[in-house]
């Protein structure tokens, strides 16, 4: 890919829609569900959480970029978005403690990028035909080709890409000698996550998505956390991970899973997913609590969800938060065991840490296991 600046971009939508806007500087193509994310800050975060993997992201706050990038910000090894679309990006990041500039940092993964873009008349076309694929380009591509090279993009249902993000192997992360042992399985887990789970006594080790039972255990752990990650989570059920799940579970230890981990956890006990409209991509989600009848202000990615029918009518599990925009399942937990799930983002810091709470009662389930045994 070469370096241009403010050369002409398209964007093409699966339907043939086609919006137009300026190139931010790297010239190619790039392709995936277009997806909006209404955050006004934390751009950074977003570009490198690999729940966001196979997605180009349309950013609705109008300024990117004017922050440069932190390397304290970052959640994964690099950038995993398929690309971006913004209104106005900055060429100047003024933040003090920013060790590049935004456009630098791009050039650096090839990202493409587009600006200069109508993102509130796209946005309001995504609310109201539902997200899909599309492709984006600023290399000049005609936009004939364009579509036809969009009928080769396979859809996100019944895409399966927690592989594509997963580490190769297992690593650990937190001190050796902390009190509590958690085994990670991960689905493109976030190092914020684990930052959490370290910060309260948890040495941590990461799993590929893959892996077996036995390894898992092998390991002792006290307890496991399932991650995040992207695509649909049944095309996961069709590689064995589901019984890998339900292993889990069946061991009576403390069972903690969060976005495509909590739709795992429903799958593995016969609660269906449904791919969502347009999705949660957000930091001002709102979420009510009801157990304890409490709102909290969430940061959420997710284009699947759990079927609310399904979970109501399971003897076993039960409804713990509840998303007060549309209703849909933000947490369950099961009547039997020390195991519960959340459909948002915890570690992150929208409220700023109305969530932080569930990492405490994951330890607090782990201590009260670890005396009864």
């Amino acid at each position: 890919m070469e370096y241009n600046k403010k050369d002409n971009a398209v964007i093409v939508l699966n339907d043939g829609t086609v919006f137009y806007g300026k190139s931010v500087g790297v010239s190619g193509t790039a392709y995936g569900e277009i997806c909006f994310n209404t955050g006004m800050t934390g751009y950074q975060e977003v570009f490198t959480d690999p729940s966001y993997f196979g997605q180009i992201m349309l950013a609705t706050s109008p300024h990117i970029g004017n922050y440069g990038v932190n390397k304290q910000e970052v959640d994964s090894d690099g950038i995993k978005i398929a690309g971006l679309v913004c209104k106005s990006f900055s060429y100047v990041n003024s933040r003090a403690n920013s060790y590049q500039d935004t456009l630098a940092y791009f050039k650096e993964h090839s990202l493409v990028a587009i600006c200069d873009v109508d993102t509130r008349a796209l946005t309001t076309y995504i609310r109201e035909n539902g997200a899909m694929n599309a492709i984006i380009s600023t290399d000049g591509t005609s936009i004939e080709e364009l579509k036809e090279r969009l009928k080769d993009i396979a859809s996100m249902e019944g895409l399966e890409l927690a592989s594509k993000v997963s580490t190769k192997v297992a690593y650990t992360y937190g001190q050796e000698d902390a009190p509590y042992r958690v085994a990670a399985l991960d689905f493109g887990i976030k190092t914020s996550i684990l930052k959490c789970l370290a910060e309260r006594g948890c040495f941590v080790k990461v799993f590929p998505y893959n892996t077996s039972y036995e390894e898992l255990l092998n390991f002792n752990p006290d307890g496991f956390f399932l991650s995040n990650g992207p695509g649909d989570p049944a095309a996961l059920g069709k590689i064995g991970v589901l019984d890998v799940v339900q292993q889990v579970i069946d061991s009576n230890k403390p069972v903690f899973g969060i976005c495509l981990g909590h739709q795992l956890i429903g799958l593995s006990q016969g609660v269906n997913t449904f791919k969502m409209f347009s999705g949660h991509r957000g930091v001002n989600h709102p979420v009510k609590n009801i157990i304890t009848g409490l709102g909290e202000i969430t940061s959420q990615n997710h284009g699947f969800a759990i079927i609310k029918e399904d979970l109501e009518k399971h003897p076993l599990l039960e409804l713990t938060h509840i998303h007060l925009n549309d209703g849909t399942v933000a947490g369950m937990r099961m009547k039997d065991k020390h195991v519960f799930s959340v459909q948002y983002h915890p570690e992150a810091s929208p409220g700023p840490h109305d969530s932080r709470y569930l990492f405490d009662q994951f330890v607090d389930y782990i201590k009260e296991n670890k005396v009864a045994i």
